[in-house]
């Protein structure tokens, strides 16, 4: 073992690896990343939909230029940030690392699809609630099909979006916000399956991203 500062038995190590391999650094570093891509997307399909006049904000509560209320895209970004951080953990409780399809191209691949689904609810005109609800529900169970197809990340996007379809409920029957011709109670009956697309979309950036601090602990006694 090399010398360090005087002291035996510890390895040299440089700073980016010092900082990289400390546990609750990667987690801080992960937690922001994955923040900022839900803040984003928050206002990015939030404009499509407001613009369509989908979901509408009562005037004043909107306060910035994408017409989206100020606590929606914090609150998309720390659920991005748990969803994130979940999976991975998820995946090693269970003792199943994910390996299908792990790499960058996939994961973007996978976020153009979920924002393709979300411009399809928007956009897209169909002859009723219904058409578009089992369109958006296949599009979604495809894209979990195509870039998951983990019973535990199955398992956790039905019941993350759930409880978001709950919560929005809450939020909509206390005048919060409002859903144009709701035919599910207070919200859109497709919406459950945005949820579940956005759930399986952040925990497969999740997952890369944990993959990726796995690789580079694994690059350290090469650094040695």
């Amino acid at each position: 073992m090399a010398e360090v500062n005087g002291q035996p038995g510890s390895p040299p190590r440089g700073p980016y690896l010092a900082v990289i391999t400390s546990r609750a650094a990667n987690v801080a570093i992960r937690g922001t990343m994955l923040f900022s891509v839900g803040v984003f997307l928050a206002l990015v399909l939030n404009l499509l939909q407001v613009q369509r006049n989908v979901t509408l904000f009562p005037p004043d509560v909107i306060a910035s230029i994408f017409s989206s209320a100020w606590w929606v895209p914090p609150c998309c970004g720390t659920a991005s940030a748990a969803i994130g951080l979940l999976y991975p953990c998820i995946d090693s409780c269970l003792g199943e690392p994910h390996k299908f399809k792990r790499e960058w191209s996939s994961v973007m691949r996978c976020v153009a699809v979920f924002v393709g689904i979300n411009h399809a609810s928007a956009k897209v005109d169909f002859a009723n609630n219904v058409q578009l609800s089992l369109t958006l529900a296949a599009l979604s169970i495809g894209l979990w099909w195509t870039f998951d197809r983990s019973r535990s990340g199955f398992g956790l996007g039905v019941g993350i979006a759930f409880l978001a379809t709950l919560a929005t409920q809450l939020l909509v029957y206390h005048g919060v916000f409002q859903y144009t011709s709701p035919d599910f109670l207070y919200i859109r009956s497709w919406l459950p399956c945005i949820f579940f697309a956005g759930v399986i979309t952040m925990g497969n950036i999740g997952r890369q991203l944990a993959l990726y601090e796995c690789k580079v602990v694994q690059e350290k006694p090469h650094q040695d």
